[in-house]
C-alpha cells in the first residue's frame, strides 16, 4: 500500500486523483487550506488523512506533522489570475508565485525525508503556461516556468536519494479553474472542447506506477 501526500484535492484534477487512489486502496494525506476546508475534504474523501496549511502562506507549511515515509508528493494545487503587465497588480504577482511556487518549495523541501525514505516520486502538475506564455499570462506562466525551474533542479539533487521528479504539463482541461480562465478572457466556456481531467489523472498514475527502472522526466498532454 502506498502514501502519498497531495495539494489541490478540492477540486478538478486533484479530487478526481484523490478519489482514484483511495479506490484502489492508497493511503492519503490531503492538504486542506483551513480548518473548514479540511472538514469538507474529510466527507467527501473518507479514509483519507487531511491536514491544515494554506499554499497562500508558504510558512505554515512548516510546522506540518507528515509521515515518516511517503511514496510520492503530488502538487495539484494552483491559481491564476491573468492580465497585462501593464494592469497587474503587485498583490496578483505575489500572490500567484506564492500558491503556485514558492509553496511547492517549501512543502517539497519538508517532505523530502520521507520522499526519500520510500525512494518516492515528485509531481509537480504545471501547464502548457510553464513552456510558453501568451500575451495577458505573464504572471502565471513566470510561476509555472519556475516552476519547472524547481522541478529540473530538485531532480539533478536527488537522484542519489532515489527520488524521481516528474513535470506534468496539461493543455486546457476542463476544470472550475479553466472556467474561471474563460471568464476572465470573456470566453465562451464549453468543457467538451478540453481535455477530460480523467485524461490528465490516467497520466499522473502512470507516473507513480512506473517501475523503478526509468523515470519520467517531462510529459506534455494537449487536446486533441
Amino acid at each position: 500500500m502506498a502514501t502519498h501526500l497531495l495539494t489541490g484535492a478540492g477540486s478538478g484534477i486533484g479530487a478526481l486523483l484523490a478519489e482514484r487512489l483511495l479506490e484502489r486502496g492508497d493511503d492519503l494525506v490531503l492538504l486542506a487550506r483551513s480548518t473548514e476546508r479540511a472538514h469538507d475534504l474529510r466527507e467527501e474523501l473518507p479514509g483519507a488523512t487531511v491536514v491544515v496549511a494554506d499554499l497562500a502562506d508558504p510558512a505554515g507549511l512548516e510546522a506540518l506533522d507528515l509521515p515518516d515515509a511517503l511514496d510520492s508528493l503530488v502538487h495539484a494545487a494552483g491559481m491564476v489570475d491573468l492580465g497585462p503587465v501593464a494592469d497587474l497588480s503587485t498583490q496578483a504577482w505575489q500572490q500567484q508565485v506564492t500558491v503556485n511556487l514558492v509553496a511547492p518549495a517549501v512543502l517539497t523541501r519538508r517532505a523530502l525525508p520521507a520522499l526519500r525514505a520510500a525512494r518516492g516520486t515528485v509531481v509537480l502538475v504545471n501547464s502548457g503556461a510553464g513552456l510558453f506564455a501568451h500575451p495577458g499570462w505573464s504572471a502565471y506562466a513566470a510561476s509555472k516556468h519556475g516552476l519547472k525551474a524547481l522541478a529540473d533542479s530538485l531532480r539533478a539533487e536527488e537522484q542519489e536519494h532515489g527520488v524521481r521528479v516528474t513535470s506534468l504539463f496539461p493543455g486546457r482541461t476542463a476544470t472550475p479553474m479553466q472556467a474561471k480562465v474563460h471568464e476572465q478572457e470573456g470566453k465562451d466556456y464549453d468543457p467538451a472542447a478540453w481535455i477530460d481531467p480523467a485524461t490528465v489523472v490516467d497520466a499522473v498514475l502512470h507516473v507513480l506506477d512506473l517501475p523503478g527502472d526509468a523515470t519520467i522526466t517531462d510529459l506534455t498532454v494537449k487536446p486533441r
